[in-house]
């Protein structure tokens, strides 16, 4: 019998005053992970990104420091993971990233979660002043040299992007390896860069179980040809869930965690949330 998915409150469309309520409730109610979405910047007015995608917030929409709330709620949270769902490492320099995570991961006794993505919004690039050309290409080296932070003893890197001499980095994160690194996306190209560099596949909201079992076939086939497929894959989507059947049609479909967002306002979020959870039968942590 399929193991039944975990599940993920995602906040970012949430009123920020109701997230550390929500993220506590989560983590009492026996949700898997409180994950954030990530930008660095708002266009001022509507923007228009790739694969179809356009940003219509306003200018002052409040847009927080996506691993940096994660550092506070990792001090009000006991169980639950948190991390991103996506964060744009290729926009960073890859020594901040690998500190942030890293100390996310210590000081949450190693329940840090990095979903990452090339990105789609070209209007933030450009405000960065780096070229959108080059955000899969700055993803891949940027994963490279946070792992070797988070793993070497010392580290020296001649890149493409990054170019420094042997430095240390301590503390490492607590999980070994660092933290796990889910890549986002549902284009081919970051199909195939999940399937090569991730630890897992983070699929996007509107999913369906069939709809996911396809992109699941298609990592498949790709790790297979990168020779990964006996490694560990982690696989994370969005989607909706209904009932206690229906989420065990996620697992049967392949799928590790559900991403939800099961409010129909901030106002009523939280009540939703002990609806919900009531719904599909979670466990709460201190139970089981």
């Amino acid at each position: 019998m399929p193991v039944k998915p975990e599940l993920a409150i995602t906040l970012g469309r949430l009123n920020p005053g109701v997230w550390r309520d929500a993220a506590c409730l989560a983590d009492e109610l026996g949700f898997g992970a409180v994950l954030l979405s990530d930008h660095l910047v708002a266009p001022a007015g509507q923007a228009e990104g790739l694969g179809g995608e356009s940003w219509r917030m306003k200018p002052d929409t409040p847009l927080y420091d996506a691993v940096g709330y994660c550092h506070y709620l990792a001090g009000l949270t006991r169980h639950v993971r948190l991390g991103t769902y996506v964060f744009l490492l290729g926009l960073r320099h890859p020594f901040a990233s690998a500190r942030a995570l890293a100390t996310l991961d210590q000081v949450s006794d190693g329940r840090a979660l990095l979903g990452v993505g090339a990105g789609w919004l070209t209007a933030e690039w450009d405000a960065a002043g780096i070229s959108a050309v080059d955000r899969g290409a700055r993803l891949d080296e940027a994963i490279e040299v946070c792992r070797r932070l988070w793993r070497e003893e010392t580290v020296r890197h001649e890149g493409r992007f990054w170019r420094f001499p042997a430095v240390g980095f301590e503390p490492k994160p607590v999980q070994l390896g660092g933290p796990p690194v889910l890549v986002g996306g549902e284009s081919s190209a970051a199909l195939l860069r999940a399937a090569r560099l991730g630890d897992g596949w983070m699929g996007r909201g509107g999913h369906t179980p069939a709809s996911a079992a396809g992109r699941i076939e298609t990592l498949r086939l790709m790790r297979a040809t990168a020779g990964r497929s006996e490694e560990p894959f982690h696989i994370t989507v969005g989607g909706e869930v209904s009932t206690e059947d229906h989420l065990a049609a996620w697992g049967a479909a392949g799928v590790d965690r559900v991403v939800v967002a099961p409010w129909r306002s901030s106002r009523t979020a939280l009540a939703d949330l002990k609806d919900f959870a009531a719904t599909i039968q979670l466990t709460p942590p201190d139970q089981d």
